[in-house]
C-alpha cells in the first residue's frame, strides 16, 4: 500500500515542479522585455521566491522516485529498460532546472545576454523531455 502513496506523492510534487519550471521562463521573458529597473526589481523578486518554492518540489520528485525505486527492488531496477531512459531523461531535466537557476542568477546581477525570443523557446524545451518522461513511465515499453 505504500507504494501507491509514493507514486502519488511522487506525481504530485512532479506536477508541482513542473509548473513552476514552465513558469520561470516565462517570467524571464517578461524581464528580458522591460526596460524599467523598477519593473524588473519586481520580476527579480518573483523569480527568486519562485525558485524557491519550486526546489523542494524538485528534491521531494527525487525523493519519492527514489522510494519506489527501492520498494519495487534491484531486480525491477536491472530489468526496466524504460526506466533507464526516464533516468536519463530526468538528468536533462534537472540540468535545466539548475540553467535556470543560472539565468536567473544572471538577470539578478542585470546581466541578461539573451533576447526575449529566446526564453519563449527556453519556456517550451522541455515539453517533449516532459511527455516522453511521462509516456515511458506510463506505457513502460521495454
Amino acid at each position: 500500500m505504500y507504494i501507491l502513496w509514493f507514486k502519488a506523492l511522487h506525481i504530485f510534487f512532479m506536477l508541482a515542479w513542473m509548473a513552476g519550471l514552465f513558469y520561470l521562463p516565462r517570467l524571464f521573458v517578461y524581464h528580458a522585455t522591460t526596460q524599467s529597473q523598477i519593473v524588473k526589481d519586481e520580476f527579480k523578486v518573483m523569480e527568486r521566491r519562485l525558485w524557491l518554492f519550486v526546489t523542494p518540489f524538485a528534491l521531494l520528485t527525487l525523493a519519492f522516485g527514489v522510494a519506489l525505486i527501492v520498494s519495487y527492488g534491484g531486480t525491477w531496477f536491472k530489468m526496466s529498460g524504460w526506466l533507464h531512459i526516464k533516468l536519463l531523461l530526468l538528468l536533462a531535466i534537472y540540468g535545466y532546472h539548475f540553467y535556470l537557476f543560472k539565468l536567473m542568477k544572471q538577470f539578478a546581477r542585470d546581466e541578461n545576454r539573451h533576447t526575449p525570443r529566446f526564453y519563449r523557446f527556453l519556456n517550451e524545451a522541455p515539453v517533449l523531455i516532459i511527455l516522453a518522461i511521462v509516456c515511458l513511465a506510463v506505457v513502460k515499453p521495454f
